[in-house]
């Protein structure tokens, strides 16, 4: 079952509440890896999915990666504090273009001590990024003690690709992990990312995704 790939996602601005308990209520119906929403979305979302497997994942410096160490660190206690189980941040896109690597390396790692040993994904948003820091990024993540490295946000320029989930597959410690989102939005989009070395995949086509499956596999 491909289902325990996805984290159902809605992280549009005008989500609603009704928006988000329909969310939750399709990821319990397909038992979804996690819910992935806003942070003002977590307490809602986390009390929704109260005693199933099904994980809250929310986002953190997103969708530009340009706040500062500390507030990063501060939205990720608070998310954790309201029942996010999961971490997908958004790393300082303009400091991995000076390859400022260092840089890198300590916001992960502040935001892994601020999420007290929830799952930490790590958005490098690839579409902004030469292959050489693409590599050097996922180097700084594995020693900042991530357990994901993530493709995209959605809101850039461009989303998931397999070269991309290959070069990430490579660069990132054998025991990490890699999550392919953006502009996946079919069965067919999800396996060519598993293919490539895919963990977990992002999408607001979940539903959609797990018809195409049902129907194959009935």
């Amino acid at each position: 079952m491909c289902n325990k790939l996805i984290d159902h996602t809605l992280l549009k601005a005008f989500a609603t509440t009704g928006d988000i308990e329909k969310l939750c209520a399709e990821a319990l119906e397909y038992d979804f890896a996690s819910v992935c929403v806003n942070p003002a979305n977590v307490r809602l979302a986390s009390d929704l999915l109260a005693g199933s497997d099904v994980r809250v994942c929310t986002v953190i410096g997103f969708p530009l990666g340009a706040n500062t160490i500390e507030i990063k660190e501060a939205e990720t206690m608070d998310a954790i504090n309201n029942g996010a189980e999961e971490i997908d941040m958004v790393i300082n896109i303009g400091k991995a273009k000076e390859h400022d690597f260092n840089y890198i390396n300590e916001e992960v790692a502040g935001v892994v001590r601020s999420a007290h040993g929830n799952l930490v994904k790590v958005i490098i948003e690839t579409c902004y990024l030469s292959d050489f820091e693409k590599v050097e990024v996922c180097k700084a993540i594995s020693l900042a003690g991530a357990q994901f490295v993530k493709t995209s946000t959605g809101f850039g320029s461009g989303g998931a690709v397999v070269s991309d989930v290959k070069l990430m597959r490579e660069s990132i410690l054998a025991e990490m992990s890699v999550k392919a989102s953006g502009g996946i939005k079919s069965l067919d989009d999800l396996e060519k990312m598993v293919a490539a070395g895919a963990n977990r995949i992002g999408t607001s086509a979940g539903v959609q995704i797990m018809k195409e499956y049902n129907e194959r596999n009935r």
